[in-house]
């Protein structure tokens, strides 16, 4: 960061969408453990998959990556 100001990722905007899509992903996931029961086991499939959804999608495809070249 030698030659310039700091210049982010995403601008506001987008980053305030992308927090209230993760976060009703999780929510939904959340939401989804509330029909757990022994007799199916679709609503702890869902519920799991969801909350890791919300959590390993920003930080693996959407975060930035450190290792590329620096500009």
């Amino acid at each position: 960061m030698s030659n310039g100001a700091y210049k982010p990722e995403n601008n506001l905007a987008q980053t305030i969408i992308l927090v209230v899509i993760f976060s009703v992903l999780f929510c939904g996931g959340v939401f989804a453990f509330s029909f757990l029961s022994l007799d199916n086991v679709w609503p702890a499939a869902i519920a799991i998959g969801l909350c890791s959804l919300s959590f390993i999608v920003p930080m693996t495809f959407m975060n930035r990556s450190d290792t590329g070249q620096q500009r």
